[in-house]
């Protein structure tokens, strides 16, 4: 029960995270301008790439190191004295870097670079990982959801036109700085003092900068993707392109939450020896996931043509196809989600996790350079697709060894069935009716109700352990 809790608080959170653009974008678009909105996006990318040479791969090592010994208080407390003193360290390089950039090379900006650097300063002092390895991520999630509130409500209480940009960004930085600051207390009763001769911060270092390549190499396969499309097309197809993006992925948080969530779970049965509860977590997992990602994909194919314009506005017609094109990423990432995050990082196999990212990132751009020429925005989706596919398949084939693949994929049979069905008559009905609230509300539960139905009559194994869970909630209450 307490994996479902954390996967609920942090899927909870995630959607969070995704709607508040919903409610802040609009308002400061209009507020401070397109011209302002830019200079925040152009300043804040730099602090982004030096925040995260900073931190390295530490939020997920420690993360990871911290569920090994959780049982130990004395060595978790030497862990987390000797990781938080390397992510200062790094971090303060990186600061100090960031400093000499801005004041050698930035003529314009400056003062909204300098506030920017406040992100750096806050990855320092975020601790968020450690109670991540604890798995108590009721303390995190509800510190990241006040933060979050409370930078809405200031947006909108003290940015009130173009003047306002500085006072934007130091919003931003600094709730995210006190936020990180009030972690700290909780650190009491769950860690002790440990001597400084102990803490031996740099023999973590080669290990989270092994975690640090993938992250990296992630976060740089996600800003080609635009680059590459600005570059060979037009504004217009990468304005199309990185909405439907947004709400494709915004389907796909609610799933990828459970990474976050299991790879504690996960790493601790590790350590502990229990080889066969990793691989029971591996196959439910992988279940759960297929179960819930199958039908959004099909959901999101059968209401995107007539979705993107009533909802982003009549200039993002052709993000319809694009999002409909894009769909399966749905599927592949959370299965790779499973495989990647919940199995291979754990489990320590860091270098096959870190050779299926970096397959992922060179297909893309080759895909890219083919794709976007001829089809544009749509040829961008298509390169994200195929990329993704061979990312999944190769962990697929890495975990071949020690994990059954026959057992991982004996129910998604049902779930593609189920699915498909759903989605022609959702799709059918959209053709039919108006895009309105009510109606889109009607569809969604039509599919949900077909999907649902198709699970009883194939008799899906996902129905049995939902009723098993809930039947364990109720007994302990």
């Amino acid at each position: 029960m307490k994996v479902i809790k954390n996967y609920l608080y942090n899927a909870g959170y995630q959607i969070l995270n995704m709607l508040i653009p919903l409610i802040t974008v609009p308002y400061i678009s209009r507020v401070l301008g397109a011209h302002d909105v830019g200079i925040n996006e152009y300043t804040n990318s730099w602090v982004t790439f030096f925040y995260l040479m900073g931190q390295m791969g530490i939020a997920l090592y420690g993360n990871r190191e911290v569920a090994y010994s959780r049982e130990d208080m004395h060595q978790r407390s030497r862990i987390f004295w000797g990781i938080e003193a390397l992510q200062l360290l790094t971090v303060s390089a990186s600061l100090v870097a960031y400093l000499f950039a801005v004041f050698m090379f930035s003529t314009t900006f400056k003062q909204f670079f300098l506030l920017q650097g406040l992100w750096i300063i806050a990855t320092g002092l975020d601790i968020s990982w450690y109670f991540m390895g604890l798995e108590n991520f009721k303390v995190t999630v509800t510190r990241n959801t006040i933060v979050r509130l409370v930078s809405i409500a200031l947006i909108f209480i003290v940015v009130k036109d173009v003047n306002d940009l500085g006072k934007y960004i130091l919003i931003l930085g600094g709730t995210q700085l006190i936020g990180n600051l009030t972690l700290w207390p909780y650190l009491r009763g769950n860690v002790v003092w440990v001597k400084i001769s102990e803490w031996h911060p740099f023999k973590h270092f080669y290990p989270a900068l092994l975690l640090f390549i993938p992250t990296i190499t992630t976060q740089v396969y996600l800003v080609l993707n635009r680059l590459m499309l600005g570059r060979m097309s037009t504004q217009v197809a990468l304005g199309n392109f990185g909405q439907a993006d947004k709400i494709v992925k915004f389907v796909l948080a609610v799933v990828t939450a459970t990474g976050t969530v299991m790879l504690p779970h996960v790493a601790n049965k590790f350590a502990k020896g229990d080889v066969k509860g990793v691989r029971q977590s591996l196959y439910s997992s992988f279940n759960f996931v297929s179960a819930i990602s199958i039908p959004m994909m099909f959901g999101l194919m059968a209401i995107a043509e007539k979705f993107a314009p009533w909802f982003l506005g009549g200039d993002f017609i052709p993000a319809g196809r694009i999002m409909f094109l894009e769909s399966p990423i749905i599927v592949l990432i959370a299965w790779s989600n499973v495989t990647g995050t919940q199995y291979l990082m754990p489990v320590n196999r860091v270098k096959e996790y870190t050779t299926s990212v970096t397959i992922g990132a060179v297909s893309n751009v080759i895909f890219n350079l083919f794709l976007i020429g001829g089809w544009g925005a749509n040829g961008a989706a298509v390169a994200t697709v195929c990329s993704e596919f061979l990312v999944t398949v190769s962990q697929l084939m890495m975990i071949r060894h020690t994990i059954s693949r026959r057992k991982m994929f004996r129910e998604e049979w049902k779930y593609f069935l189920c699915g498909f069905l759903m989605y022609l008559v959702v799709n059918r009905i959209c053709l039919i009716i108006n895009m309105t609230v009510s109606n889109l509300v009607l569809e969604v539960i039509v599919g949900a109700g077909i999907y649902l139905l198709g699970l009883i009559l194939t008799k899906a194994s996902i129905l049995g352990e939902a009723q098993k869970l809930i039947g364990q909630r109720f007994s302990k209450k």
